[in-house]
């Protein structure tokens, strides 16, 4: 008797300690995650060692001290620029909306988490009940009664198979995914601020080209006038000249019309209405910087949107845990305790206590399908989420080529254009000269001058596409920003 006795003493203890063992550590069901390969090439097709050795110099370095900082915009070398780069921040919207979805993504996290904690409601109650009259067991009228109630209650579900764990996890990526999405909204932000300031620039540039080519042909213009009144020269000859005057007064005009809607798209950026924003002239040369060129394979961790979605991937996979411990059963531990009485007097005395505890556990035995169909869903987008991560990095390689070839094609490019403004510049030159010594009629002044403008336009257009190009290349290559500051999972769960 003593040996059954104890027999079933440690059954009934192994019986116990199951559920206690599972409730102190449980399970982590789901598939464990990691990062996709994403294979890197050694080095970018449109950087070759022949165009270092060439003299176009893309250092193979680490980033610059400033592209380290993410003051990237200081390897410029422009104080005006850094000014206005440092203003972004604070008041582009973009940035203050997705600062404000990293912030929403926090509280998730924090709402998530909450799910590891016991529930604890109280609720006072008091109601009036009357009796049913009952004519069989002789009761001639129904009984009226107050009843006052006090009770606190508590549940509790534990995590047993990591569905609260997982969900955390997912809660926690999805934070850091737009944590990311925010850095990629800064960088973007302060790019597009750098383009339209470079734009803004180069049209200063040419607009001190038509200001030039205005004095000179008001000057031929002046000259014309006063032959044709000494009659030394045709009325033809005299039309000419106003003419190309007014052309050329007519397209300066038009420079103001695009300098302005540069100068309003910068203030959009920095928050600001166009009538409280404004950029002074400056015609100084626009000259791009050397930009230090990682390896392939660091782009990987220095592109904020290439950690986003991996860190989107990541929530997606915990998604398929959530849906997987939906297989198991789910046990709740609940209790009440409070007061209850039929009098105020007697609400709050100890005969009046109640309470009531136990466990209740809960399996779903038929759901036509469902449970399947959740899991394969969050699959289908987990793989979904796959190919967006890997799109993402070949997006970021072709803009970094991109990027590359546009900058050392546009160095050539405008070499040869300078020569041809020289070349065009000799023959304006010699055509007025041979104008006003009455060798040549005026139309090839004309013609000459128009080739002059022309070239002089397409420098400054090469020139403007040099410094966006530059501008591009250090957005695409992460603008100095590196995955690891993305917060870690306590910095996100403490709002950080």
């Amino acid at each position: 008797m003593s040996t059954l006795r104890t027999k079933t003493q440690s059954l009934i203890t192994t019986l116990l300690g199951l559920p206690l063992g599972a409730l102190l550590f449980g399970c982590l069901v789901g598939p464990k995650y990691a990062v996709p390969v994403v294979p890197a090439p050694p080095a970018y097709k449109e950087l070759p060692s022949a165009e270092l050795a060439s003299g176009v110099r893309w250092s193979a370095a680490t980033p610059a001290d400033a592209m380290a900082r993410g003051s990237w915009w200081e390897i410029f070398g422009d104080p005006q620029l850094n000014a206005l780069e440092a203003q972004i921040v604070i008041s582009n919207q973009n940035i203050a909306a997705a600062a404000a979805n990293y912030a929403a993504a926090r509280a998730i996290v924090r709402e998530t988490r909450s799910q590891y904690f016991p529930s604890l409601t109280a609720g006072a109650s008091i109601s009036y009940s009357r009796v049913s009259v009952f004519p069989a067991a002789n009761v001639s009228s129904g009984t009226t009664y107050t009843e006052y109630s006090l009770p606190v209650e508590a549940s509790w579900e534990p995590d047993l198979w990591g569905k609260v764990r997982n969900s955390v996890h997912s809660a926690v990526f999805a934070a850091q995914a737009d944590a990311a999405t925010l850095a990629n909204v800064r960088l973007a932000e302060q790019a597009q601020l750098a383009m339209d300031y470079y734009l803004v620039r180069a049209q200063d540039v040419l607009a001190k080209v038509l200001d030039d080519a205005v004095l000179s042909d008001q000057q031929t213009f002046d000259l014309t006038q006063t032959l044709y009144r000494a009659g030394l020269t045709t009325d033809e000859a005299a039309s000419a000249a106003e003419a190309q005057l007014r052309a050329v007064q007519a397209q300066r005009e038009n420079v103001r019309i695009t300098r302005a809607e540069y100068e309003h798209a910068m203030a959009m950026l920095l928050g600001k209405a166009p009538a409280d924003f404004s950029l002074s002239v400056t015609t100084d040369a626009l000259v791009p910087p050397e930009i230090p060129v990682t390896v392939p394979a660091e782009l990987l961790k220095r592109r904020p949107d290439i950690a986003a979605a991996e860190r989107t991937l990541a929530s997606a996979n915990a998604q398929i845990g959530i849906a997987t411990s939906a297989y198991f059963p789910n046990i709740v531990l609940s209790g009440t305790a409070g007061f209850t009485g039929l009098s105020a007097a007697d609400w709050f005395t100890w005969p009046s206590r109640i309470w009531a505890v136990g466990p209740a556990i809960t399996q779903t035995l038929f759901d036509a399908g469902l449970r399947r169909a959740t899991t394969q869903q969050y699959r289908s987008q987990y793989e979904a989420a796959v190919a967006s991560y890997r799109q993402t990095t070949l997006i970021a390689f072709q803009q970094v080529e991109d990027s590359l070839v546009a900058s050392r094609v546009l160095r050539g490019e405008l070499d040869q254009q300078n020569r041809a403004v020289a070349a065009a510049q000799r023959a304006f030159d010699e055509a007025t000269v041979r104008y006003r010594a009455g060798l040549d009629p005026y139309l090839n002044v004309i013609q000459a001058q128009q080739t002059l403008l022309s070239y002089q336009d397409n420098a400054v257009q090469i020139r403007s596409q040099q410094m966006t190009a530059a501008v591009q290349l250090i957005q695409a290559l992460g603008g100095g920003w590196s995955a690891q500051q993305l917060p870690s999972a306590r910095a996100v769960a403490q709002g950080h």
